[in-house]
């Protein structure tokens, strides 16, 4: 009886052991096998951020222990407040967004963020100034009295247009802005409700290739002295050119450009943060999208200004050879 009893108590405990290390298992598989789940801030599905952060948020799930959800979001500077809050780790962003952030300036006004830190600049975040053949609209100075897209309210788009206006000397009371998306500004374009729209993204953007399906699109250029003006009192742009046959345009337009980047919390694991620029920079050639090229350990530093580099990515850049 007693060895029964000693045979039973034994299946009790190999039993129980059992369904504890089965429920640790699924747990542990319901997070990829013990793996951080990280949500990776992008922006709008008509921009750049949404299909490039998808490629990047897949290679980074795939080669470390980061589960990466890539979300949409109203792009820069929400996904900076995003992360000031804690509800995300990793997010786009343009440069100088990440910069007025850091000084609380501009949209974060006298409330800078302190928890954010770089991974890299990614790519030439373009300023595309988009309208018709049919608006009869040629300059920026065209833009005066018309129905313009400037960006969501607060957004990089948004900066960069006042900025632009500035450098000609117009201001928003000079046309008559509206703030929509890039998505909202291809359709209010292609419907007739606005004449114009400001569209910060990397080339070719989504929205606007949708567009130029059915319209003769125009980018209007920047002259060489405005892009000079612009560059001394924002050194945060640098001189762009949109080539031709980029939205079926027959010539190439001078215009100017921000850098977009990966920001993180700074609390972030240093040996993940590692993993995961390593993860990228090494198999940039997993990404189809069109700024993939654009993606280098060599060139991932500039742009970056005063913003400090996470130590994990750091790290990388160093092991290559690349430092600010």
């Amino acid at each position: 009886m007693k060895k029964f009893h000693k045979c039973f108590l034994l299946v009790m405990i190999l039993t129980v052991t059992g369904i504890i290390t089965a429920c640790k298992d699924s747990n542990e598989g319901a997070s990829g096998s013990g793996n951080q789940n990280l949500s990776l801030l992008t922006g709008g599905t008509g921009g750049t951020y949404y299909p490039l952060g998808g490629q990047i948020g897949k290679i980074i799930s795939d080669k470390t222990k980061a589960n990466i959800t890539p979300q949409t979001s109203g792009a820069s500077a929400e996904n900076m407040e995003t992360l000031r809050v804690g509800e995300a780790e990793i997010a786009f962003s343009q440069t100088d967004i990440a910069a007025y952030a850091l000084e609380g300036t501009e949209m974060f006004d006298g409330k800078p963020i302190d928890n954010i830190m770089a991974i890299s600049s990614l790519y030439p975040e373009t300023v595309q100034i988009i309208t018709t053949a049919k608006s009869g609209i040629k300059s920026i100075e065209d833009l005066k009295g018309k129905k313009v897209s400037v960006g969501a309210p607060g957004s990089g788009a948004y900066i960069n247009a006042m900025q632009i206006l500035e450098i000609h000397g117009l201001s928003e009371k000079d046309i008559k802005g509206q703030n929509l998306s890039f998505d909202e500004s291809a359709e209010g374009i292609q419907a007739g409700n606005i004449d114009a729209a400001f569209i910060t993204a990397g080339t070719p953007t989504g929205a606007v290739e949708a567009l130029s399906v059915q319209n003769d699109i125009m980018v209007l250029p920047i002259a060489e002295d405005k892009i000079q003006a612009l560059v001394k009192k924002y050194p945060y742009y640098a001189e762009d050119t949109i080539p031709s046959g980029t939205y079926k345009i027959k010539s190439e337009v001078k215009t100017v450009a921000v850098k977009a980047m990966l920001v993180v919390t700074k609390d972030l694991d240093e040996d993940l943060v590692y993993e995961m620029t390593k993860a990228v920079y090494e198999n940039t050639d997993q990404i189809t999208h069109a700024k993939g090229k654009f993606l280098t350990a060599e060139t991932a530093l500039e742009g970056l200004g005063d913003m400090e580099v996470h130590p994990g990515a750091a790290k990388y850049f160093k092991e290559k050879g690349v430092s600010k």
